[in-house]
């Protein structure tokens, strides 16, 4: 009888034990990165009713990602698909009127074989989109004259058509430009085309350009019309070389006469000007005190022009984007803030109010992806540990945000690890990072940990739904993001600290965070990996050489020679201003480049490392991973080298973006299982 009973009570304890194990969530996999649905741009009806938004998915047999233009119903929620089958599309921007959307798609013209985003209309009331440009190098960005009844645009000029031998001859002349350019840096220019579609006129020329995007970074400037429509506001920069961009000036264009005139009188790094409703001032993005290693502040101009000056100072961080209020007495203001992105309602005068939007912090990549409608609502995607970015909707900067979407449910439902704030200290100064735990973590167990550290510098890893930590903490490890000294987190000394210390100091605040997590008991310190991607990759390069203790690591685009990147990358020139001028000018300048440059160490490294490039990186050029490759191997470190052969700093496609991913991980996860620690 007791046996009977004993065999029965074991036979319940295993029922339940498997019930409890089939009722737990699935771990995130790679797989899901593709069931990521993105979310961009909400754009506000002049009514007020409704919400343009971009929504993407993943489509691995084409290898792209293939948005359409959806239409939220605020008030129900009700969504209304406005774009199929169509590739490329992106900027949606309603009329004035609201009776029409305008949008980017790409399309194939007469004098341009290859498909290029051209401006597409669509009546609101029902209808098909018409196109109405043919731009042959394709539109950068558009916006509706307050009459709707023209669109300005702008495009890169075409090169001079040539004849007979000369045809041939495709030399041209280098200025401050990327080591992968392979013709003539063209200028942008601005174009005026009619909302009904016909002949465009074009509205600025000459070798000077506006600004165009090199992702990753902020959109170029857009263009912003007076309110009268008689003017627009832009950025001129003196020639279409990238390393030129930093002497960038607001300028207000008529558009009747095509003359322009400057705002301030100043000569350097001003951009994203936009007119306020009643077209008495311009608010435009300057970094304090006009130093670009300081962060960027918010500055207001009358539009008749005159000394601009700052109204975000005491904000204190660095600013992601200004949009004015309807009333046109302050702006919305977003920055990376702490460990979140925040928004505040910046006065013209007076002292900014931080809006309370809980848990959530707006999508933000170099530009807070938010808008403003015309009563005063706010429209934004965001994004929490536990959840891909959704629509959230604020009816006023008061109110609390109401979520619009659930297009990310299947993959907030997965079970994720919890994500922690940790802080510590390092030199004087409190830092912070974020931790993801695995699923079912428990105290009392060792686990091995890995660092992501984040690009940029100026940049943060934030409490937002990063999918890589959520893949590697379901391999049963702790992740930590550190943020470090040159973040743009917490305030101007702290992000300008890294100036001059691109390395040494960073590296002494990331590890100050690794012995804090060891304190805590759980981390397995043989099991210990760093990895990151740009200045991630260098962090991961830099402690790799000044620092023992790793068991494996990962450098993803990786500075490794800061004189490679003065003088191939597309910012070139540029990267003086962190170094107090050209390394050719100043032996003892020169020397500090050397210094601070992570091959200058490599012969240290003694760690596993996985090196991955774009063959095509103008941001941080592979010669630098190739560099880092050749010294590892000539070492008898054990190195593998993998390279994508595509243009640009990040993979753009689903396809490359899951194999980035993939390898990262199996290699980390082939070292804590394989490989002898490193660095002893």
């Amino acid at each position: 009888m007791k046996r009977t009973i004993l065999h029965a009570f074991l036979l319940l304890t295993i029922i339940l034990a498997a019930a409890g194990l089939a009722q737990q969530p699935r771990r995130f996999q790679l797989d899901d990165l593709g069931r990521i649905v993105r979310v961009s741009d909400p754009q506000i009806a002049p009514d007020g009713k409704s919400i343009v938004i971009v929504v993407a998915r993943a489509n691995y047999d084409e290898n792209r990602y293939d948005a359409d233009l959806v239409l939220v119903d605020i008030a129900s929620g009700h969504q209304r698909a406005l774009t199929t089958d169509r590739r490329g599309v992106s900027h949606p921007r309603f009329s004035p009127s609201g009776d029409r959307l305008a949008f980017l798609a790409n399309a194939v013209g007469a004098s341009s074989p290859q498909p290029r985003p051209q401006i597409f209309v669509m009546p609101m009331s029902g209808g098909d989109a018409r196109r109405i440009t043919s731009a042959p190098k394709g539109v950068q960005q558009f916006a509706w004259s307050p009459d709707g009844r023209a669109i300005a645009f702008t495009t890169e000029d075409e090169a001079e058509k040539k004849t007979g031998p000369e045809r041939f001859n495709d030399s041209f002349e280098v200025g401050n430009d990327d080591f992968l350019i392979q013709s003539q840096a063209m200028p942008t220019h601005a174009w005026l085309a009619p909302a009904e579609g016909g002949d465009a006129r074009r509205l600025t020329s000459g070798s000077w350009s506006l600004p165009i995007n090199h992702p990753p970074g902020a959109p170029a400037s857009p263009l912003s019309w007076s309110p009268d429509g008689g003017s627009i506001a832009l950025v001129r920069l003196p020639t279409p070389h990238s390393g030129d961009a930093r002497d960038a000036t607001v300028q207000v264009l008529d558009v009747a006469t095509g003359k322009m005139r400057g705002m301030t009188g100043k000569d350097r790094l001003e951009g994203q000007p936009s007119y306020s409703p009643d077209g008495s001032r311009i608010a435009y993005w300057q970094p304090r005190d006009g130093d670009s290693g300081n962060l960027n502040e918010i500055h207001v101009v009358g539009s008749a022009g005159g000394a601009g000056r700052t109204i975000t100072r005491a904000i204190d961080r660095n600013a992601a984007r200004s949009i004015w209020m309807p009333d046109g007495k302050s702006l919305l203001v977003g920055a990376n803030d702490g460990t979140r992105v925040s928004l505040w309602l910046q006065p013209i005068d007076g002292a900014a109010r931080k809006l309370d939007l809980g848990h959530l912090s707006p999508s933000s990549s170099f530009w807070v992806d938010v808008a403003v409608g015309k009563d005063g609502s706010i429209a934004f995607t965001a994004t929490d540990p536990a959840r891909p970015a959704e629509l959230y909707y604020m009816l006023s900067p008061s109110a609390s945000p109401k979520r619009l979407t659930n297009l990310n449910a299947e993959v907030a439902g997965l079970g994720l690890g919890r994500t922690e704030v940790v802080s510590w200290e390092s030199d004087g100064y409190t830092h912070n990072g974020i931790v993801t735990y695995p699923p079912n973590f428990s105290n009392d167990q060792k686990y091995p940990l890995v660092l992501v550290v984040h690009g940029g510098p100026t940049a943060a890893s934030l409490e937002t739904f990063a999918a890589q930590a959520h893949l590697m903490a379901a391999k049963g490890w702790v992740v930590f993001q550190p943020n470090y000294r040159g973040s743009d987190q917490i305030g101007n000394l702290y992000q300008r600290a890294i100036i001059n210390d691109a390395g040494a100091g960073p590296g002494r605040d990331v590890m100050a965070g690794v012995e804090t997590l060891k304190q805590r008991g759980f981390v397995d310190a043989a099991r210990v990996a760093v990895s990151g991607w740009s200045y991630g990759g260098y962090m991961t390069t830099w402690l790799l050489g000044n620092y023992q203790g790793w068991r494996v690591a990962v450098a993803g685009a990786a500075v490794t020679d800061w004189l490679d990147q003065y003088n191939l990358g597309d910012a070139n020139v540029r990267r003086g201003a962190a170094f107090g001028g050209s390394p050719w000018t100043d032996p003892k300048r020169l020397q500090s480049y050397m210094e601070q440059s992570p091959i200058s160490y490599v012969s240290r490294i003694r760690t596993p490392t996985l090196v991955m490039t774009n063959t095509q990186d103008f941001r941080v050029t592979p010669t630098q991973s190739f560099k880092l490759y050749h010294a590892l191997r000539d070492n008898g470190v054990p190195v593998k080298f993998v390279a994508y052969p595509i243009h640009g700093h990040n993979a753009p496609d689903p396809v490359r973006q899951r194999d980035v991913q993939r390898r990262w991980i199996e290699w980390i996860e082939q070292g804590f299982r394989d490989q002898p620690a490193g660095g002893k």
